[in-house]
């Protein structure tokens, strides 16, 4: 059983990795790939990130730091000009796992949560509007754009989740790990000065 979970594991880290693939999609993707049958066990989220870091270490670790400096940089020129809305920068671009076919999640927490959007309208910005799974895994809506990335040389999904401002104490509680789960904007900047991983 935990063999087949670290089988599934490696082979959705790849497809996370060279394929841009969410975690649930690259699990469900790997099981078929395998062969397994479809109820088999999957890893969890923690298991797939730390197959995602090994696969990182021995295939990219001479590109993707570059690239999460990249992406973390486009991270902190969004969440500067969303400073108003309290911006909180997650996901593999947070963690260290992001590669250029990563796209970036930040969380807003809003008093008003049209706010935001119009902030995108007023400032000519596309977007579009979508519903995705958010903190808890509950439905949230997303404001989703392109952006380049001058050192990537190419354009980047950009993911504003819209939360109401109350929200934000639980979005800061340790995960399973002990981590800070989103970074605010003087994480985010420490990160990019520091070229930390």
């Amino acid at each position: 059983m935990e063999s087949a979970k670290s089988e599934i594991a490696a082979t959705a880290a790849r497809m996370v990795v060279e394929e841009g693939l969410e975690y649930g999609p690259a699990k469900r993707r790997a099981v078929r790939q395998l062969g397994l049958n479809s109820r088999s066990a999957l890893p969890d989220n923690d298991a797939l990130e730390e197959a995602v870091r090994e696969y990182i270490e021995l295939f990219c670790a001479d590109t993707q730091p570059v690239e999460l400096a990249a992406l973390r940089k486009l991270a902190l020129t969004w969440m500067e000009r969303l400073a108003q809305f309290r911006p909180y920068l997650g996901g593999a671009v947070w963690h260290g796992t992001a590669t250029r076919l990563s796209d970036i999640y930040i969380q807003l927490f809003c008093d008003d949560p049209k706010s935001a959007e119009m902030a995108l309208i007023e400032n000519k910005v596309d977007y579009v509007p979508r519903t995705v799974t958010g903190l808890n895994g509950e439905p949230v809506e997303a404001l989703s754009l392109s952006s380049i990335s001058r050192e990537l040389g190419e354009p980047i999904g950009v993911h504003l989740l819209i939360y109401d401002h109350d929200d934000v104490r639980g979005a800061l509680k340790p995960d399973a790990k002990g981590r800070t789960p989103r970074g605010d904007i003087a994480a985010v900047r420490a990160l990019v000065e520091n070229r930390a991983p």
